[in-house]
C-alpha cells in the first residue's frame, strides 16, 4: 500500500550514522520483509552496533512512527486496485510490520473499511519468508491459500507467499526491483498492471 522500505531505509541510515557507521545496500536487502525483532536483529549484527536487537528496534519504532504519520504515501494505483476489487473480492492487510504501524496507515489512507481481515506480525511466531504470516491470513479470510492471490513488493514477500501456496505477484519499488523474484507467479509494473493481471484470472483468460 505505501513504499514503507523508503522509509525505513532514511530511518535507519540516521541510525547508524549515530554510532559511526554506514547502512549498506547488503544489509538492507536481507532485512526487507522481515518481522521487526528478525529485521533488527540483521541490522545490529551486520553494523556490529553496541546494542541489543530490542534496544535498536524501540530506537527506531519511535521515528518510524512520526514518518508513517507524516510521509506514507499511497502507492501509485492503490485506490484504483481496491475500487476495482471492492465488494467482489474478500481483501485483506498481510504485513510483517507490527499493528501499530499497520493501523497508522490504514487510518492515514482512509482505507480501513477495504478489508475483511488484518494480519500482522504481531501475531505470528516468524516473519517472511516463513509462510506462516499468510498461513494465518488465509485461515481467517476462511479460504484454502490455492485460492488467495497475494500482492507483495520485495524477495522475502514473496517467498513467505509462495511457500504458501497462494499466486503471488510481484509488484517492485525502486528498492527492490533487483531482488530475485523467481518464486513468483507475475511481476507486474505497477499496481494498475496487477488489477488487470487479476481481472484477466478472473475471467479464466
Amino acid at each position: 500500500m505505501v513504499d514503507s522500505e523508503r522509509l525505513y531505509l532514511g530511518v535507519e541510515r540516521d541510525m547508524a550514522r549515530r554510532y559511526g557507521k554506514e547502512f549498506g545496500t547488503d544489509a538492507w536487502q536481507k532485512m526487507m520483509g522481515l518481522k521487526p525483532s528478525e529485521g533488527m536483529r540483521v541490522f545490529v549484527e551486520e553494523l556490529g552496533l553496541p546494542l541489543t536487537p530490542e534496544q535498536a528496534l524501540a530506537m527506531r519504532d519511535v521515528e518510524m512512527r512520526k514518518k508513517y504519520r507524516e510521509e506514507a504515501e499511497p502507492m501509485p494505483g492503490l485506490y484504483h486496485i481496491l475500487a476495482a476489487f471492492d465488494g467482489k473480492l474478500r481483501l485483506a492487510v498481510c504485513t510483517g510490520a507490527q499493528r501499530e504501524f499497520m493501523d497508522i496507515v490504514l487510518d492515514r489512507l482512509g482505507v480501513r473499511r477495504k478489508f475483511s481481515v488484518l494480519q500482522t506480525a504481531d501475531e505470528i511466531e516468524r516473519g517472511k519468508p516463513d509462510p506462516g504470516v499468510y498461513l494465518a491470513c488465509c485461515a481467517k479470510l476462511g479460504l484454502d491459500p490455492r485460492a488467495c492471490a497475494v500482492l507483495e513488493d520485495c524477495e522475502n514477500g514473496a517467498l513467505a507467499a509462495a511457500r504458501a501456496g497462494c499466486y503471488t505477484i510481484v509488484v517492485p519499488t525502486e528498492h527492490s526491483k533487483g531482488q530475485d523474484f523467481s518464486c513468483a507467479d507475475c511481476v507486474a509494473a505497477d499496481l494498475f498492471d496487477a488489477e488487470k493481471h487479476i481481472s484477466s484470472l478472473l475471467r479464466g483468460q
